[in-house]
């Protein structure tokens, strides 16, 4: 198998490969044209000279062959049958001289024709010797395209080098942003790629962290509550029914860990989800279906939902069940903060991001300078694992999208919005 070529090398031979066949098709061009330049001057200049000894000399069947030294030519009848040419031209090569023929008619509708031969061994070697003043020129240029090649190779690579340097010295251990100021403009878009694949790796890395420390603790601490109420209630009989309040607490425990265990859980079924197939979808008509859903729920709870949306329509290829657990698990914690006879307003609107969609709540509010997307964080004294809102911004991350959780302004509760851009938010697959 054949070594692989770096960028480079290949970039190197791909020029003078090119830069050579370009030099050698220019310099067969310039050469055929000088050659045939020249012998088209002689083949006119004999022309004429045929021309003038037709027309101003007379010539019968008995002339005499003549030549002259100072012109180089020589000048004789031919019989020449079953020609139907008035004037053709011939070269040859004999002891070491090129000549140039003539045949020129002598009188019409005969068979008599003047030949005049012309040594053209000077003109010959002159064409040589240009011929390989070329070769020697080309030879200049392509060692001159030689150099050229490297230097332009790696003035080219110089950018994606030292790009896949900065990324190579990366610490796998303390992963942090490479530095962009220094690549030139045309790889500024792809280190700011880098840049935002690396945040949001970290991003990542540091959520994990927190999930798997925050699920021991979750696990840990209610088993180490039911295994020491086990001990003390163990230490002595008691009565029946110490043991069933305790058999129930420990199955009220069992039931919260389940419950955590199942939005751990959920986390690897939205990882998965990530990587289903994108749809093109009408993100108003699937949120005035599940405003209905939810509307119906709200008022079994004794509170009002309002659904408020703009535009009519808003058309985005997209992956559902992401948009589906952000918009739900906005909806469950609005209708779960607030209280009885109020209400819960779903919006939608343009701006110059895409489509804002807020929900607004009328409930405790929120601490705002505590980070409400990290895994295990509550809200007030409601019951839950503090899972929802993390799934919410994994999802939000993976579609490109805004997502945001802050107070109200003029009133009690919360704003959660998600912003989609316009554009197409996920490539549809090849089919």
């Amino acid at each position: 198998m054949l070594p692989k070529r770096g960028i480079r090398q290949q970039f190197i031979l791909q020029l003078f490969v090119a830069s050579a066949t370009l030099l050698l098709l220019f310099s067969t061009l310039l050469y055929s044209y000088i050659t045939q330049s020249i012998i088209e001057e002689k083949k006119i200049e004999l022309t004429q000279l045929a021309s003038n000894i037709t027309h101003n000399t007379k010539l019968n069947s008995n002339v005499v062959n003549g030549s002259d030294s100072i012109l180089n030519i020589s000048v004789e009848m031919k019989t020449l049958q079953d020609n139907s040419k008035s004037v053709y031209f011939t070269q040859k090569y004999k002891n070491k001289h090129y000549y140039l023929a003539i045949y020129y008619i002598y009188k019409q509708n005969s068979h008599q024709y003047i030949k005049i031969t012309k040594n053209i061994t000077t003109i010959k070697t002159m064409l040589q010797k240009i011929y390989h003043s070329i070769i020697m020129i080309n030879l200049v240029f392509l060692i001159l395209i030689i150099f050229y090649a490297i230097y332009l190779s790696k003035m080219l690579v110089r950018p994606i080098k030292q790009l896949s340097d900065k990324i190579s010295g990366i610490n796998e251990k303390f992963i942090t942003p490479i530095d962009i100021s220094t690549l030139p403009e045309e790889f500024l878009p792809l280190g700011e790629t880098l840049n935002n694949l690396i945040t949001r790796l970290t991003t990542f890395i540091t959520y994990q962290k927190e999930l798997f420390i925050g699920t021991a603790h979750e696990l840990k601490t209610p088993l180490a509550v039911m295994k020491l109420k086990n001990e003390v209630t163990l230490i002595k009989k008691r009565e029946i029914e110490v043991y069933i309040n305790a058999m129930k607490h420990n199955n009220q425990t069992i039931n919260q860990m389940n419950k955590t265990i199942g939005d751990i859980l959920n986390i690897g079924r939205q990882e998965s989800a990530q990587f289903e197939p994108p749809i093109k979808m009408d993100v108003i008509q699937y949120l005035n279906k599940i405003g209905s859903d939810f509307k119906l729920l709200a008022q079994s709870q004794n509170k009002n939902l309002l659904i408020e949306l703009e535009p009519k329509s808003f058309n985005v290829v997209i992956q559902k069940t992401l948009l589906n657990q952000i918009i739900q698990n906005f909806l469950q914690n609005a209708l779960k903060f607030t209280p009885e006879q109020n209400t819960i307003t779903v919006k939608s609107y343009l701006n110059y991001y895409g489509l804002k969609i807020e929900i607004y709540d009328e409930g405790i509010g929120v601490d705002e300078n505590v980070d409400l997307f990290a895994p295990f964080k509550r809200v007030g004294n409601q019951q839950g694992v503090g899972l929802g809102l993390f799934l919410a911004k994994s999802a939000a991350d993976a579609l490109d999208a805004k997502i945001s959780i802050k107070n109200r302004l003029l009133s009690k509760g919360t704003i959660a919005s998600l912003e989609i851009k316009t554009n197409l938010t996920c490539i549809l697959p090849k089919l």
